[in-house]
């Protein structure tokens, strides 16, 4: 297929092309609108741009890209932190490039990397199902980041990431619902079958349940289509409006128990007397939540470091690439009650 030019793209959104350059350089003098509909033409047609100019005579670079998928994810604000330090003292540059949760960020990186010379990237909440087309798009060393390649088809030696056990510490949190003393245990989940982190937390539940004995019940499980607070606001309130018994609710992320928290509360309910709640991740608003939210909480800042130091020792030649599986660890909070 004939490689797309910069006039290319600016005729098929019909706009100029000094609008497509002020959209790939970033300014602030473009509306949403219009960087979106660009951005859309550009991914649908595999365009990625030369170097700027200020780019060519440029003879070598220190920069590292950090590129985030779902920055509106409390979590990341630790590990983007975490990242940004370590990069810098060990003596890089990093950029921040955040995308949209339906944006894709192997062609984003690839844009990237070619424009600013980079020497690495870190992803940061990326998808679980990249394929070695995708990313021999890429010619510069990468880490996943808070996530790993599951369901995907790359040789586990052509990359590397940093993640906890998504399935597994599911598992763990679920398993100690029942330990105490409950039967009647509901999720809230995104999705199902998302290939993706929701997917793999609904499967360490349903794991759970069938070694403790427990059927799995749909009807006690709620997906919300996201991890925003709202929509697990929502969810929460039509379980409970169901009218299913359950005396637990398994939430897959820290946001959307702290929305469950308060869709049970504005329905009568009170945590953990009428219903306890256990979650993942451990991030900084759940400590203030009415009662404490009791989570498992991730090493945001050795997720950070352990990327970050994986990524540079990949790019001075001093390693090779790797799979580095974090534990959780439980944060004793006020929201789970143990069941006589």
């Amino acid at each position: 297929m004939k490689q797309q030019t910069i006039k290319d793209i600016a005729r098929l959104c019909d706009v100029s092309v000094s609008t497509v350059s002020r959209v790939l350089n970033n300014h602030q003098d473009v509306s949403d609108e219009m960087r979106k509909r660009v951005m859309e033409v550009i991914q649908q047609n595999g365009y990625i741009p030369n170097n700027s100019a200020r780019n060519l005579v440029r003879t070598s670079s220190d920069t590292i890209a950090l590129v985030v998928r779902g920055a509106s994810n409390p979590f990341f604000a630790r590990v983007i932190k975490g990242v940004e330090q370590e990069i810098y003292r060990r003596g890089y540059s990093m950029i921040l490039h955040q995308i949209g949760s339906d944006d894709d960020e192997i062609k984003t990186a690839a844009m990237i990397a070619k424009e600013k010379r980079l020497l690495g990237i870190l992803f940061l909440g990326g998808r679980f199902n990249y394929s070695s087309e995708e990313t021999d798009l890429l010619s510069i060393p990468f880490v996943c980041c808070t996530y790993t390649n599951t369901f995907g088809s790359l040789d586990s030696k052509s990359y590397s990431s940093v993640a906890i056990d998504d399935k597994k510490e599911a598992y763990d949190a679920v398993k100690r619902l029942y330990r105490s003393g409950h039967r009647r245990i509901a999720a809230l989940v995104a999705r199902t079958n998302d290939k993706s982190i929701s997917e793999l937390r609904f499967s360490g539940y349903m794991q759970a349940l069938e070694e403790c004995g427990l059927s799995l019940d749909m009807s006690l499980v709620m997906k919300t289509d996201s991890f925003n607070m709202p929509d697990a606001y929502e969810g929460m309130k039509r379980l409970i409006e169901s009218k299913k018994d359950f005396t637990a609710v398994f939430t897959i992320a820290d946001a959307m128990a702290i929305a469950a928290i308060k869709a049970l509360a504005d329905q009568g309910r009170r945590v953990p007397e009428d219903c306890s709640i256990i979650s993942i991740d451990g991030i900084e608003l759940s400590n203030y939540t009415i009662p404490t939210l009791t989570t498992l909480e991730q090493p945001a800042d050795v997720i950070a470091k352990e990327s970050a130091c994986l990524l540079i020792d990949l790019i001075e030649g001093n390693g090779e690439n790797r799979h580095v599986v974090l534990g959780t660890s439980l944060r004793q909070g006020n929201s789970l009650k143990r069941l006589l």
